[in-house]
């Protein structure tokens, strides 16, 4: 019997599906589709919708017909190796029937049926051994078991609703190559349907939930899916989800408790956050003991966009609230019952200052508005900060190192031997300390130092996202990391950014509430024109795009009109220059990131923190997207309308072929796909030399690539 689940690479990634909550997010799903397209609103488009299983995902790989290995999703890259336990499930073939591709991976789930979880449950009642609280819960533990002979004894059973890596096609469209599934012995959902439009899509979702109670198994929402696998192919993916699919999940189960406390939990990068300390109940298949509220707005009854929530009403302790919680959703509470709020219910006080460090807290001001999350100043002198930053480092998400979880990031922090990332990889200088803790044995220790040795070269854009740049997630680290190619080439053009961004006048004039983006273009635009007399609000000058708002925030930020007009003159001397605008341009990236990235490179503990960093790990280039195709490495700008795709299937497209995708065009641009209405790009590629084609040009460079 083995000791631990070894590690199983997916052909292709488990990819997750984005949510639909409510009935309008499903006509916006199939819009956003034919969009992408570039198809007419009311283009009928085949989509199939099945019911989705509240099971454990799982990945079979079949190797001229053959089950060679079967997997957990994992992180969706990588999963654990369940092949004896899998085979064990009377559902899966061992062999496929008929003529199978070479190479297949069947993706479905596994689940246990409401009635044999429940005759499951009490025998081990009766025998006095552990119950499980449902049925997903009970097939995950029985998949998970070490002992295949223990699995053996569970009542799993398998649905297949998809495949990955396949080395021939199945069929044109879903619907076919999950009936082609079947006829291979593989078991698959006998709910499917195809459907037309969004109202066919809402009535099958309708039809499905008013049949739930009677399914033998629990299913959490309907699943759709653009059935035509070439529109699949031409939608593609974005993060961490195709756009070709969406889970419509069904209504959360709701409950009443008692909120019993509001605790503050301090996260990687500075952020306040209040949790609700609840009176233990049960919904949504689970013990619920707490809840996020988000920031202090939620808490006072006021939502992100400044409007009231729950009725304008807040939250109290010792006040009756409803929380409800679908699936794997993080609990939320959504309501307070004023009928039941006790007389000796208490306001919240948010704190002024940090929990953990004592520094200042504080709102920051972003562009045009004040932000609604409340910021620890503290940075690293902040303990739980850089705690909550080892502990990113180490997830499964960034550097996905085995053994090396929250409990154990916290007592080598505790004991003063992981201070910052570098310190993991220097882990086995203190083996003989570590050892003589308790719960770790000579074993264990080899075991975790091991996956840490196995993780000195990880992706690019994991190590990228494990830094835990502020707005640096996962999709914006794959985008930088493709753009890049290497660790090296990334750094240079952070640093050569932070030399080129903004000066502080600029950025002091950008974060006055009121003042975005057009205000502030257009007084940078007047700056000249202004004059140093007369009155801010009372005789201030009509400029084009700021309104009265944007005066009141330059009143309250600077005072007196002359140094209004001193601060707009010395932003505009401050812009920023090119450098920085070749990161923010980098499609995908974006103004926002682009700073955040220029914060983390111009502070010196960063970089020597870095550098330490580099000293242990070597970040690989990723993978490459297409190294054959003819756009290949090539820098793209599109420009104009194009007809025969929208230009975020262009966009996408280049992509998937190895291209870099930027928004402006400079003189490291290769191409620039121009359309009718083509306007200043033109222009640019005109002064830089660049080499211009239009739509039917790119298609016929790129061909079936």
């Amino acid at each position: 019997m083995a000791e631990k689940f070894g590690k199983a690479r997916h052909g292709v990634a488990m990819l997750s599906l984005d949510n639909a909550f409510d009935d309008d997010d499903v006509p916006a799903f199939v819009q956003k589709v034919r969009r992408f397209l570039n198809l007419d609103d009311g283009a009928r488009i085949a989509i199939t919708a099945e019911p989705k299983i509240d099971g454990l995902s799982a990945n079979l790989r079949y190797e001229k017909g053959v089950l060679v290995l079967g997997a957990t999703r994992g992180d969706g890259r990588e999963g654990e190796d369940v092949t004896a336990n899998l085979r064990t499930i009377a559902d899966i073939p061992h062999r496929l029937h008929g003529k199978a591709p070479d190479l297949i991976e069947v993706r479905g789930e596994v689940f246990m049926e409401k009635a044999a979880f429940a005759a499951m449950n009490a025998r081990a009642a009766e025998a006095g051994q552990q119950t499980y609280v449902n049925p997903r819960n009970s097939a995950a533990g029985a998949l998970r078991q070490l002992d295949p002979a223990i699995t053996a004894t569970k009542p799993l059973r398998f649905f297949a609703h998809g495949w990955g890596e396949i080395s021939a096609a199945l069929a044109d469209t879903q619907s076919g190559a999950m009936a082609a599934l079947e006829s291979l012995g593989v078991p698959v959902n006998p709910g499917m349907r195809v459907c037309n439009d969004a109202d066919e899509l809402l009535a099958a979702y309708r039809a499905i939930g008013a049949g739930r109670a009677k399914l033998a198994y629990e299913i959490d929402g309907v699943v759709y899916k653009v059935d035509r696998l070439d529109l699949q192919h031409r939608l593609g993916f974005v993060s961490r989800s195709p756009r070709w699919a969406i889970a419509h999940k069904f209504p959360a189960e709701r409950a009443e408790t008692v909120l019993a406390g509001i605790d503050i939990q301090v996260g990687r990068t500075g952020a306040l956050t209040p949790v609700a300390r609840l009176e233990p109940v049960f919904v949504g298949g689970v013990t619920v003991t707490n809840a996020t509220l988000h920031n202090a707005d939620y808490i006072a009854g006021v939502g992100a966009d400044g409007d009231p929530i729950r009725d304008g009403k807040d939250l109290r302790i010792g006040d009756t609230v409803v929380i409800q919680r679908a699936g794997d959703v993080i609990p939320q509470l959504v309501d307070v019952v004023l009928e039941k709020r006790p007389e000796g219910a208490r306001k919240f006080v948010f704190p002024t200052t940090c929990p953990r460090c004592g520094a200042h807290v504080t709102r920051e001001i972003e562009p045009g508005e004040v932000a609604i999350v409340a910021r620890c100043t503290g940075g690293l002198n902040c303990p739980a900060q850089v705690v909550e930053r080892l502990k990113h480092f180490a997830s499964r998400r960034a550097l996905d190192i085995e053994g090396l979880g929250d409990k154990q990031i916290e007592e080598f922090f505790e004991i003063g031997i992981v201070k910052e990332p570098a310190d993991i990889f220097r882990l086995a200088d203190h083996r003989a300390m570590i050892s003589e803790r308790e719960g770790y044995g000579e074993k264990s220790v080899t075991n975790l130092l091991a996956a840490i040795e196995a993780r000195r070269t990880p992706e690019f854009s994991r190590f990228l996202f494990g830094l835990g740049i502020r707005d640096i997630g996962e999709t914006t680290a794959g985008v930088l990391a493709r753009y890049f190619e290497t660790w090296e080439a990334f750094e240079a053009a952070c640093l050569a950014a932070v030399k080129a961004r903004a000066g502080e006048a600029y950025r002091k004039l950008v974060r006055v509430n009121g003042v975005g983006p057009g205000a502030r273009d257009a007084l940078i635009a007047a700056a000249p024109s202004l004059k140093a007399d007369g009155d801010l609000l009372g005789g201030a000058p009509t400029v084009k795009g700021v309104n009265t708002r944007a005066w009141q925030g330059l009143a309250e930020a600077f005072g007196d009109w002359p140094v209004v007009i001193a601060a707009i003159g010395d932003a505009a001397k401050q812009q920023p220059q090119e450098a920085f605008f070749a990161l923010v341009n980098i499609d995908g990236v974006g103004p926002v990131a682009a700073e955040r990235l220029c914060d983390f490179f111009e502070e010196e503990h960063n970089r020597a923190a870095l550098a330490r960093l580099l000293k242990e790990v070597t970040p690989q280039a990723e993978r490459k997207v297409a190294t054959s195709s003819p756009v290949a490495g090539m820098t793209v700008v599109f420009t104009g309308t194009l007809e025969k795709m929208s230009r975020d299937e262009a966009k996408a497209r280049a992509t998937m072929l190895g291209a870099k995708v930027s928004g402006s065009v400079s003189r490291k641009t290769d191409l620039l796909v121009a359309g009718p209405g083509a306007g200043s790009k033109l222009k640019d590629a005109e002064t830089h030399g660049v080499k211009v084609i239009d739509e039917d040009a790119w298609l016929a460079l790129i061909g079936d690539a």
